[in-house]
């Protein structure tokens, strides 16, 4: 079937308001009734894009200043005071009501989403790394080595202010489009409906909820929308409730076992799973509460808003738990890395100390000197440390938010960017997403005697007929009407509608009664088999209906059945419209890109099996559909229905709970899976899976439930986003390779000169090698990546190995530069040269280089890493020209090996001449080709690039066995006169909890 099998929520027609006019195509806005301004609708309606309906500006609304200190959320406190929930419903409060109400209760909205930005900059001090550096600081200071401790500051500084700038700047991207998928409300004011952005609402506030929509704040259900005395009926509730004691109230609510309602009859289905955990919608009646994110999933009402956000049962839960923070994947990994470079660090010092105490080298003397045992543990402090680690992942992942918002996908958190990288299993709906979402309607079936233009005009009556906000079948519905002119005619001919019964997922139609001449029509549409079951026809009309039924499927065709009552006569059912929704013309092709890709798309989708079949058949993706019955009464054991799921190219008729139920079993076999969803129901599957997609036109329900929003159709966006998320993650891993191998190359070669030759680079320059370190690379967030041709991971072990040697082999090289200038002739040194300036440039540069060989040879470098890093190079080139900071002539005096035969090539100014650079740029290349080679051989070992590879595809067939048999058993409450215990028994079947 259609969408409608599918759960898709339609909304509510909207009927004879006064209060709010529809301005329809190419009128002056001249209100003619319902069915006069859905005729002229249809007559005027001339098909073009979409265009948001969510054009949101903030620019009325108060800016937080940078500087402005947090004092506390306004209105964290405060409790509606009874008079303000007196707001006539008709009315709604005044602007000036409103103006008043949130000086005193703040914005609708909790706290949490707004960032602080000073305290966000405070942020990038804390962590394992920058405390060790910030001791580094102290360490300095304590030795008075001013020049260290104001270079180790300006690091700290500079990382922190980089960091908090570009994510600030990528924050600002996404929040600009973020502005489009805000929750929004209708509210009454000033006697008007009025559409605005849900952090405008105040209590008191008079709202409109209807299906599909999020609840945007506590309120309490006045009446159904429909309803003219509602009003009355509620404010007698209201008193009936009041004069209720609370013991009385008590007794009721232990009689029940539940919440105790409000009388008449449920005016609204609440989905409150995500507060509860109740996986049935939740009945409200009159003077209901409802709750704060929940989703509204049938029915339209009024209600009045109680409190606001922050004082909402969902505000009060997470102040609760404010400061309590996620630490996720990726933070684990990066204190993983973090933590076992500490602990290197700190057996490097160990060592240093060893070799110290056997040279009799002092703790803290010479002062003017970087050869004790202090400054020992100060340098390793600051080679060991990758001080720019945590603020260069977190900005790539920043600046990575921001590409992906110039795609249309709204990245709701950082996170969700490394998940979408290693998703191996995309589940997709059909509609709109592999199909163009551009329903028409064919040739129709007409049962025998029915005209075909009754037949229409029936459909147009059981859609809903506001205008603003059409489902896309009500919409292909009433406008197919363009090529039926005598079923326009008879929707013009007086027809008013009594009572409209938007979609009902279990009785699968939507329903609307109307009235002509004093007669009652109950018109209803909804999926063939519902509408045949309602409808009295002969066996052969029922035999040739369900024929038709089968042939439109397999035609590739969507069937909606229409049916009417005639005041109390028998239901007659009238025929069938055929819809087709062609696939889109890229879909074909991005599926077979994905399966390049290592992703394996599964379609997941309320329509027919042949209908989905066809489908798949269109967009070459394999015929392996199932009908979704199979994952619950299909009998199928614990292993063969994982089985089943994992090798499954998709499911038919497919409703919320097995859309969760797929993702649950993808899981448990290993897979990182990433689910589509546009509707309040698909919200549980959405938060389950490792990836949730809200796709383009999705509910509000979906977006917040989901991790990634996008605002373009088609199945194109998500693979391009997923390809971005590898580039992402590419850079994040080429970095961190990189800083590894640089804090084990300084280590390994600082820690055996201080052993062997009781030797040290000046500490002096070790801080400015740590800060063109990261000046250098801060980059490489906006550096060009591949993206590999798999789902990508962490694989720790492969970046250690990998990392280790490479740092090896630049030690090895510095090694070489050094031993080099015992040889007579001063190895490298040409005309004149300094010990210290030679080994700071050699280090400098092949240290800069790296960056280059980690990120990988499959696309050139971005011209903003190239320039940063030869910047950098000309500095440390001019620091060894020069002789900054290199101590003249002093550590080589002191040196206890020195030359044999030319000791005159050390100058004495610790200037290096012009043609020695050459040299070490030179030598310094050669090490880093030498990386290179090592670099791609490693990583075209087979067992070395599936090192760390989680396994995807793992069964654990006991273990799926034993779940499916408990699943099949319950628990059970027995009540005898011994007493009451439990018991395990056969959990009743779907059927026997109907009967």
């Amino acid at each position: 079937m259609t969408d409608i099998e599918n759960g898709a929520p339609t909304r509510s027609g909207e009927f004879g308001r006064d209060s709010e006019k529809l301005v329809l195509p190419n009128d002056g806005g001249d209100d003619a009734g319902e069915y006069g301004n859905l005729v002229r609708y249809i007559s005027n309606y001339k098909d073009g894009r979409r265009q948001s309906t969510v054009a949101g500006d903030d620019a009325d609304l108060p800016k937080k200043h940078w500087w402005s200190r947090s004092t506390g959320p306004v209105g964290a406190n405060f409790e509606t005071p009874d008079d303000w929930l007196l707001t006539d419903m008709k009315k709604g409060l005044t602007t000036q009501d409103v103006e008043a109400r949130r000086r005193r209760t703040g914005w609708n909205e909790l706290e949490s989403e707004h960032t602080n930005l000073f305290i966000q900059f405070l942020s990038y001090f804390k962590g394992p790394i920058l405390y060790v550096m910030e001791i580094a600081v102290i360490l300095a200071g304590g030795l008075q080595d001013w020049i260290d401790f104001g270079v180790i500051i300006g690091i700290l500084l500079l990382n922190a202010a980089v960091g908090w700038y570009q994510e600030k700047q990528a924050a600002d991207v996404v929040a600009s489009l973020k502005g489009d998928i805000a929750l929004r409300a209708t509210v009454v004011r000033d006697g008007q409906e009025q559409e605005i952005k849900a952090r405008e609402l105040v209590p008191g506030d008079i709202i409109i909820i209807e299906d599909g929509q999020v609840v945007p704040a506590d309120a309490r259900l006045i009446c159904d929308y429909d309803n003219p005395i509602g009003y009355e009926v509620y404010l007698r509730e209201l008193e009936a409730q009041n004069g209720e004691t609370g013991d009385e109230r008590g007794e009721d609510d232990d009689d029940d076992g539940h919440e105790k309602h409000g009388s008449g009859y449920a005016i609204l289905a609440i989905d409150q799973s995500a507060m509860t955990g109740e996986s049935l919608a939740v009945d409200k009646y009159v003077a209901d509460a409802l709750y704060y994110t929940t989703g509204c999933k049938r029915g339209k009402a009024y209600a009045i808003v109680t409190h606001g956000a922050q004082m909402s049962f969902v505000g009060r839960t997470a102040s609760l738990v404010t400061g309590a923070k996620d630490t996720g994947h990726f933070k684990a990994i990066m204190n993983s890395i973090g933590t076992s470079l500490l602990v290197l660090v700190v057996f490097f010092i160990l060592i240093a100390w060893i070799g110290g105490f056997f040279h009799s080298i002092r703790i803290a003397t010479p002062s003017d000197s970087s050869n004790n045992l202090l400054h020992y543990a100060l340098i390793l402090l600051i080679v060991g440390v990758p001080v720019g680690l945590p603020v260069v992942t977190t900005t790539t992942l920043a600046v990575g938010a921001a590409y992906l918002a110039k795609e249309k996908a709204i990245v709701q958190k950082l996170t969700a960017i490394e998940s979408l990288a290693g998703v191996d299993v995309l589940c997709s709906d059909k509609t709109g997403t592999l199909t163009a979402n551009q329903l028409s309607i064919r040739e129709p079936f007409v049962a025998e005697g029915v005209d075909v233009n009754w037949m229409m005009a029936v459909a147009a009556l059981a859609s809903s007929h506001n205008v603003k906000s059409l489902d896309p079948i009500d919409k292909v519905t009433i406008l197919t009407l363009k090529r039926y002119p005598r079923a326009k005619e008879i929707l013009g001919q007086g027809w008013k509608t009594e009572k409209f019964t938007p979609f009902d997922p279990v009785s699968k139609r939507i329903t609307a009664v109307v009235v002509k001449d004093g007669v009652t029509f109950i018109c209803a549409k909804g999926a063939p088999k519902a509408i045949l079951n309602l409808s009295e026809c002969s066996v052969e009309d029922a035999n040739l209906y369900k024929a038709k039924v089968t042939e439109f499927a397999r035609r590739g065709f969507r069937s909606l059945g229409v049916a009417v009552k005639e005041g109390n006569g028998p239901w007659q059912l009238l025929g069938m419209l055929p819809m087709f929704d062609p696939p889109r013309d890229d879909t074909a092709a991005t599926i077979a890109e994905a399966q390049v890709l290592g992703l394996s798309v599964k379609m997941l989708t309320g329509d027919a099996i042949a209908i989905a079949k066809e489908t798949c058949k269109m967009l070459a993706l394999g015929t392996k559909v199932y009908n979704s019955d199979k994952l619950i009464h299909g009998g199928l054991s614990g292993t063969t229905q994982h089985d089943l799921v994992e090798k499954a190219d998709g499911f038919a008729e497919v409703f919320p709970e097995h859309k969760y139920q797929v993702v649950e079993m993808l899981q448990q076999r290993g897979h990182l899976t990433a689910m589509t969803g546009d509707g309040v129901n698909d919200a549980p599957s959405l938060k389950k899976s490792d990836c949730g997609i809200a796709v383009e036109g999705a509910t509000e329900a979906a977006q917040a439930a989901a991790d990634i929003v996008f605002l373009a159709p088609g199945l194109n966006t998500i693979v391009s986003a997923i390809k971005i998320a590898r580039q992402i993650f590419q850079r994040m891993k080429a970095y961190i390779q990189y800083r590894i191998a640089l804090c084990l190359h300084l280590e390994i070669y600082l820690v055996t000169s201080m052993v062997i030759l009781k030797e040290t680079v000046r500490v002096d320059l070790i801080v400015f090698l740590a800060l063109f370190a990261d000046l250098a690379t801060i980059a490489v967030a906006y550096d060009n990546a591949h993206f590999e041709p798999r789902p990508v991971e962490w694989q720790l072990p492969k970046i250690w190995i990998i990392s280790v040697v490479l740092g090896v082999i630049l030690a090895l090289g510095t090694w070489v530069i050094r031993g080099a200038m015992f040889l007579p002739n001063g190895g490298f040194i040409e005309n004149f040269g300094s010990i210290q300036g030679i080994l700071f440039l050699e280090i400098s540069l092949t240290e800069n280089w790296l960056i280059f060989v980690t990120r990988g040879g499959n696309t050139w470098p971005s011209w903003k890493l190239v320039m940063a890093i030869f910047l950098v190079d000309v500095i440390s080139t001019l620091f060894a020209c020069f002789g900054w900071l290199t101590g003249g002539a002093a550590l080589e005096d002191n040196s206890p090996l020195q030359f044999t035969g030319e000791g005159s090539l050390l100058s004495t100014n610790g200037r290096t001449s012009i043609v020695t650079v050459v040299v070490v740029w030179g030598f310094s290349i050669g090490v880093i080709i030498i990386c290179a080679i090592v670099y791609y051989l490693m990583n075209s070992w087979k067992w070395l690039d599936n090192l760390g590879r989680a396994k995807r595809s793992k069964a654990d067939t006991q273990m799926e066995n034993i779940i499916m048999h408990l699943s099949k058993v319950a628990l059970q409450l027995e009540k005898d006169e011994h007493g009451t215990r439990y018991h395990l028994a056969p959990r009743a079947t779907e059927a026997e909890e109907d009967d």
